[in-house]
C-alpha cells in the first residue's frame, strides 16, 4: 500500500505470540477453617489483653486455655468426621464472636484501638462473617475468600494439576514474543478467565512492533468465539481446531498442528525456568506489593540470562 507522501506502508502480519497463564503460589500454610479460626482467637486475645494493659481495664474472661484444649484435641485426632468438624468449627466461632464483642464494647466506650491492629481487626471480621456464612449455609466456598490472616488478599486459585490442583498466590498472564522474551499482560490475586487477556495483548503486540502477529500461540480456553472473530478480522491465525463439531470434509494439517504445539511449549519452559531458578515456584515477601514485585523480577531476570546466553553465543 501507499500512503498520500507515497512512502510504502507494510501492513502484513509478522511473527508469533505465545500466550498462556500460571500461578506465582505464595510461601503459606495450607489453609483450614478450623486453624484459621484459632489463628483469628488468638490474636483477637492479644489485642484484648493489650487495650487492657494499655487503658488499665479488667481483662474479661476469655475461657483461652478450654479453646486451646478443644482445638489440639481436634488437630491431633487422626479421624475428622463431618460431625466432629461441624462441632469444632461452632466452637471456634463462638469464641471469636465473644471476643469481636469484647474490642467492639471497648472501642464504643470510647477507647481507640492502635493503628497497626485495625486493618488486622477488619480482616478478622470478614474471616468470621465467611466462616459464619459457610457453617450456617453447609458450604466449603465463598466470593473473596481469606486464606491468610497476615496475608489477606490471597485467594484460592484452581488450576486442576495433580500435584497441585489449588494454589495460593497471584495468577498472571505470559506472552512471549518470537524472540522468546516474556511480558506480563495481566496479574491479579483474584481468579479470573484468561481469555479475556488476549485481545489487549495481541494489541499490546501491535503497539510495540507495529504489525500485528502472524499466529497466535495459546490454550484451548483462549479460544473463544469472541477472540476468534477478533483474530479472523485482523488476519490471524489462533492454533488450534475450530469451535464446534469438525465437518466430514474438514482437513486437518497435522504438520502445521505438530509445530504449533512444539512451539507453545516455549512457554512452559519458561515457567518451568522461572519456577526453578528464579524465585517464582514459591513468593516468601509478605507484603501485595512486594510479591507483585518478585514476579516482575522472575520474568524480568528470565530475560536477562536468555539475553546472556544469546551473546555469550555470538562471540
Amino acid at each position: 500500500k501507499s500512503g498520500d507522501d507515497g512512502t510504502a506502508k507494510e501492513d502484513t502480519n509478522k511473527g508469533t505470540l505465545t500466550l498462556d497463564a500460571t500461578c506465582a503460589p505464595a510461601n503459606i500454610r495450607y489453609p483450614q477453617d478450623i486453624s484459621l479460626l484459632n489463628e483469628a482467637r488468638e490474636k483477637l486475645e492479644n489485642m484484648i489483653y493489650c487495650f487492657c494493659k494499655c487503658y488499665g481495664l479488667k481483662l474479661p474472661r476469655r475461657y483461652r486455655k478450654r479453646a486451646r484444649k478443644e482445638y489440639l484435641a481436634f488437630a491431633k485426632s487422626r479421624k475428622h468426621t463431618a460431625k466432629k468438624i461441624r462441632s469444632a468449627l461452632r466452637r471456634q466461632l463462638g469464641y471469636v464472636k465473644r471476643d469481636l464483642g469484647y474490642l467492639e464494647q471497648f472501642m464504643s466506650d470510647g477507647y481507640a484501638m492502635t493503628g497497626k491492629d485495625i486493618g488486622l481487626y477488619l480482616t478478622i471480621i470478614r474471616l468470621y462473617e465467611q466462616q459464619q456464612y459457610m457453617y450456617d449455609n453447609r458450604i466449603h466456598s465463598v466470593e473473596h475468600r481469606i486464606v491468610s490472616i497476615s496475608q489477606p488478599w490471597l485467594r484460592p486459585i484452581v488450576r486442576g494439576k495433580v500435584k497441585a490442583p489449588v494454589e495460593f498466590g497471584a495468577k498472571f498472564d505470559l506472552s512471549l514474543d518470537s524472540e522468546g522474551y516474556g511480558r506480563l499482560e495481566k496479574i491479579s490475586f483474584e481468579a479470573y478467565n484468561e481469555s479475556t487477556c488476549l485481545i489487549e495483548a495481541i494489541e499490546r503486540f501491535k503497539e510495540r512492533t507495529g504489525y500485528y502477529p502472524e499466529r497466535v500461540l495459546a490454550d484451548q480456553i483462549y479460544r473463544t468465539r469472541e477472540n476468534r472473530s477478533y483474530c479472523k478480522e485482523h488476519g490471524i491465525r489462533l492454533s488450534g481446531p475450530k469451535l464446534g463439531r469438525p465437518s466430514a470434509t474438514a482437513k486437518v494439517d497435522k504438520k502445521q498442528e505438530y509445530q504449533d504445539n512444539t512451539d507453545r511449549i516455549e512457554v512452559e519452559r519458561t515457567f518451568s525456568l522461572s519456577k526453578r531458578c528464579y524465585g517464582m515456584s514459591c513468593i516468601t515477601t509478605k507484603l501485595e506489593e512486594t510479591q507483585l514485585t518478585s514476579i516482575a523480577l522472575s520474568v524480568f531476570v528470565t530475560n536477562l540470562f536468555r539475553i546472556q546466553r544469546r551473546i555469550l553465543c555470538a562471540l
